[in-house]
């Protein structure tokens, strides 16, 4: 399916180049605006307020995301899953142009499946964080999350044998 990626419209807050702690490698992370999940300690509250960030094509966060150098792209926010219908789209472009996906969610990743656009966003990525971030149970050692109740699932593994397979994160 095809899509003209200049007819859609996202709610952005940034594309931030060049990150390190937002999944594996050197990692280009859009940040999306809105979040229903509120959660206590977050670092990003700015994204709560859907008047916040601006509103641009797919084509200009694809482009920007294409011209980088970094083969890894991130979905963050705020809450990516909000946005499932344009964030799919955009996905399976990045996808088609050979770059990996990392996204972050305050949903569980039982809960994404069991809604049809969450879950055909979800297919298209190929790591979730998963959960809400909970400040009770933060630790400074935690790679790529943000407190111990969260989890870094492999999407395509999860999906193959119908559970959740976390992401094998030794080599990282």
């Amino acid at each position: 399916m095809k899509y003209n990626l200049e007819d859609i419209k996202i709610r952005i807050m940034d594309v931030v180049h060049s990150s390190s702690v937002d999944g594996t490698g050197f990692r280009d992370v859009l940040f999306v605006n809105y979040c229903p999940h509120r959660c206590d300690g977050c670092h990003n509250m700015q994204t709560w307020d859907k008047s916040n960030g601006r509103d641009v094509t797919l084509k200009e966060v694809y482009d920007d995301l294409m011209e980088s150098s970094f083969t890894n792209v991130t979905f963050s926010g705020g809450e990516p899953f909000e946005q499932a219908k344009e964030l799919y789209v955009l996905a399976c472009a990045v996808k088609e142009g050979g770059k990996s996906i990392w996204i972050y969610s305050g949903y569980t990743f039982e809960q994404l499946l069991a809604d049809e656009d969450k879950k055909n966003l979800l297919c298209v990525c190929d790591v979730l964080v998963d959960g809400k971030f909970d400040k009770n149970l933060t630790q400074l050692n935690l790679k790529f999350k943000g407190s111990t109740n969260q989890r870094i699932i492999d999407i395509a593994k999860s999906l193959e044998e119908n559970k959740v397979v976390l992401f094998d994160d030794t080599f990282c």
